[in-house]
């Protein structure tokens, strides 16, 4: 399954090169990309300001069909604000909530996460 996500300060991404999966990095310049198969999408938290360009992703084409779930990437110190981009876009789209991490995930993040993507991909096969 493709992974899908967004960074802004390089926590998100470094989170993902860790993961070795198949990935695209949505681009703020130009978010107006289409994925044409099934994906998950990981995103870190901030003021929608920030993300927007996600939904810009999300809402273009056909993008919105393929979304699976949502993970996300925050800071614990945020308490219940923690992942809540990530929340929020689940709420939103209508999909799971998959996985939260704190900043760049650790390495039992990376094989948990893993393995949530593993399972997901299966229940679709």
């Amino acid at each position: 399954m493709k992974i899908v996500y967004f960074s802004v300060t390089g926590q998100t991404r470094r989170f993902i090169k860790k993961l070795d999966l198949a990935a695209y990095e949505i681009e703020p310049a130009d978010p107006f990309f289409e994925i044409n198969e099934p994906f998950v999408l990981v995103v870190p938290t901030y003021d929608q300001e920030i993300t927007e360009v996600v939904n810009d992703f999300l809402d273009y084409k056909t993008n919105r069909e393929h979304l699976q779930g949502v993970a996300g990437g925050g800071n614990l110190n945020f308490a219940e604000l923690f992942v809540y981009t990530a929340k929020d876009i689940a709420r939103d789209y209508n999909v799971p909530m998959l996985f939260a991490f704190e900043f760049s995930g650790t390495n039992e993040d990376v094989e948990s996460f893993k393995k949530v993507v593993s399972e997901l991909e299966s229940k679709r096969n």
